[in-house]
C-alpha cells in the first residue's frame, strides 16, 4: 500500500535535511580544517600569531597600538595607521567610520561642558578635521611639515559658510557674512583667514544654524603632495590594518633611530627587509608590517632606557 503524498514529502525533506547536515555540518568543516593544517596555511589559519621570547605579542594580520597608557606614541616604535575599530584597534569591533569626502563640517561641542571639563557626546569631528588633526600631530612627532590642503594651521578643516545673494552658478560673489565653521568662538583668537572677498571672517558660535550659508572649503598654501602620507592620517576599512606604506615607514626612520641610539641607515635596512611587494606581483601596493618590524628592532637594536 502506497503512503500518502504528504508523508512521502516529509520523508524526502527529512532525508535531505540529514544529508545536508552531514555534508555541510560535518564533512565540509572537517575538510576545511584539514586543508588549513597544510604547511604554508596553518599559520594563517591559526591567526598569524606572533611570539617574542615565548610570549604572545600580537598577530601579524591585526594592527595594534604602540602608545603609552595616555595614548602618546612610543618614540622608539614605528606607528601604524589610525583606527576607528571601537575605541581603536579593537578586534571585536572591526569597522570604519563610514564618513565620506564631503564630510567637512564639525558638530561643535557645548562650551559650557568643555569649561566644566566634561565631554559633549553630541559633538563630532568631520572626516576632514580628523585628517587635518592627525596630519598636524604626525608632523609634530616626525619633525616635518604636517600641513595639508583644506586644513587650518590649527589642525581643523578650513571650511567657510558664506552668506549673501546667490548667483546663477550657485556662488556668492558679494558676501554679506562669512563664518569659519570648524573654528569655535572662544577656542581660537582669530580665524585661519581674516577676510573673504572683503568681508571679515567670524569664528563659529555654538548653537547657531549656518545651514543657509554656502559651504566653501579653502585650499590654502599647503603643498599639493603633503610630507605626511595618506595612510598616516586615514583609517583602513577594517580599522585593523597591520601594514603601513613604505613612505610612512621612511618618514618614521629618523625618530626611531634617534630613540634607539642607532643610525637611520641601520633602521632603514630593517624596513627594507620587512617590506612586502604586491600580491602575485600586481595586486595592491608594497607594504611594511609594523608589528614584525618593531619586533625586529627590539631584537637587533633594543631601545635605550
Amino acid at each position: 500500500m502506497r503512503s500518502p503524498t504528504w508523508i512521502r514529502q516529509h520523508l524526502a525533506a527529512l532525508r535531505a535535511l540529514l544529508v545536508f547536515t552531514a555534508l555541510l555540518g560535518l564533512v565540509y568543516p572537517l575538510a576545511v580544517f584539514a586543508v588549513a593544517q597544510l604547511p604554508g596555511l596553518k599559520d594563517k589559519a591559526d591567526g598569524s600569531l606572533v611570539k617574542a621570547n615565548g610570549k604572545l605579542v600580537g598577530s601579524a594580520s591585526i594592527g595594534q597600538s604602540f602608545a603609552d597608557k595616555d595614548g602618546n606614541p612610543l618614540r622608539q616604535y614605528f606607528q601604524t595607521r589610525p583606527s576607528n575599530a571601537g575605541d581603536g584597534y579593537d578586534p571585536t569591533a572591526s569597522g570604519a567610520s563610514n564618513l565620506g569626502p564631503e564630510d567637512v563640517v564639525d558638530t561643535l561641542p557645548d562650551p559650557k561642558l568643555v569649561a566644566a571639563g566634561k565631554e559633549d557626546e553630541n559633538a563630532r569631528e568631520s572626516l576632514l578635521t580628523q585628517v587635518c588633526e592627525r596630519s598636524r600631530a604626525v608632523g609634530e612627532l616626525e619633525g616635518v611639515d604636517g600641513s595639508r590642503p583644506f586644513c587650518t594651521p590649527g589642525g581643523v578643516g578650513a571650511v567657510l559658510a558664506v552668506f549673501g545673494p546667490r548667483a546663477k552658478d550657485g556662488t556668492v560673489p558679494h558676501p554679506t557674512r562669512v563664518v569659519s565653521l570648524n573654528e569655535q568662538e572662544g577656542a581660537v583668537k582669530t580665524p585661519f583667514v581674516a577676510t573673504y572677498r572683503g568681508v571679515k571672517v567670524e569664528p563659529a558660535r555654538y548653537g547657531e544654524d549656518y545651514a543657509r550659508g554656502l559651504v566653501v572649503p579653502v585650499r590654502g598654501n599647503a603643498p599639493a603632495e603633503p610630507a605626511v602620507p595618506a595612510d598616516a592620517v586615514t583609517a583602513s576599512g577594517s580599522g585593523l590594518d597591520p601594514h603601513i606604506s613604505p613612505e610612512y615607514a621612511r618618514l618614521q626612520v629618523r625618530r626611531v633611530a634617534r630613540a634607539r641610539g642607532v643610525t637611520p641607515a641601520q633602521v632603514e635596512a630593517l624596513v627594507r627587509e620587512d617590506r612586502t611587494g604586491r600580491s602575485l606581483g600586481f595586486m595592491g601596493e608594497p607594504v611594511v608590517n609594523v608589528l614584525r618590524l618593531n619586533l625586529a628592532l627590539d631584537a637587533k637594536y633594543p631601545a635605550r632606557d
